[in-house]
């Protein structure tokens, strides 16, 4: 998965996502709607006009991209303590 910037405001960051893959933006888009610091989270895919989908985040408090690294890194944790036995 490749995130290329679109647009930066102040409070607001749009990122276009090459190869997305949906087992990786689900569990993101949760967190990030979960955050009470983020005021909108949009995942716009499959539009005619796009060619890779794109994620929008904007904060009410601190900048959006420290809000899509605790997200990342929450679901990096999450995944880090599961335990798959043979």
């Amino acid at each position: 998965m490749e995130l290329n910037l679109v647009e930066r405001t102040k409070d607001s960051v749009t990122l276009r996502i090459k190869d997305a893959n949906m087992s990786v933006i689900t569990p993101l888009l949760s967190e990030l709607s979960d955050d009470p610091n983020v005021s909108n989270v949009r995942y716009m895919d499959e539009h005619p006009e796009l060619e890779d989908p794109i994620l929008f985040v904007s904060t009410k408090k601190g900048t959006p991209e420290e809000a899509i690294k605790k997200a990342a890194n929450a679901i990096s944790e999450y995944c880090s303590v599961l335990n798959v036995k043979k």
